[in-house]
């Protein structure tokens, strides 16, 4: 069983930065492609970003491109979100999920976390 945990949600200015990470217990991802999804209030849940499991390859949503970076440390499994430049419009409840597929992990992802409240000011 696997167990992904977010930390790092808080209340930034815009303009702003925020650093999500995720962390996994229960046993080791190190052969688990893993992302980010977020969801806005009345608004479905969407894709962020996806890292695989080497951290080799990155994609992004266009909305997040430019400004949020995914990372990963293998040896401490745990998956990062450095979030840049942050708008009004990320406001959001921030979910890390993870799947051994990378093909599937922006779509539908084995695990979940239990999601971290990003707000956004103006």
């Amino acid at each position: 069983q696997v167990q992904l945990v977010e930390s790092g949600g808080g209340l930034v200015q815009a303009g702003g930065s925020l650093r999500l990470s995720c962390g996994a217990s229960g046993r080791t991802l190190i052969w688990h492609a893993m992302g980010w999804f977020r969801q806005a209030p009345g608004k479905e849940r969407e894709f962020v970003a996806a890292v695989t499991w080497s951290g080799d390859n990155t994609y992004y949503a266009d909305s997040v491109k430019g400004r949020f970076t995914i990372s990963r440390d293998i040896t401490k499994n745990t998956m990062y979100l450095q979030m840049n430049s942050l708008k009004p419009d990320d406001t959001a409840v921030y979910y890390c999920a993870a799947d051994p597929n990378i093909a599937v992990v922006p779509t539908t992802p084995r695990y979940w976390g239990q999601g971290t409240q990003v707000t956004v000011s103006l």
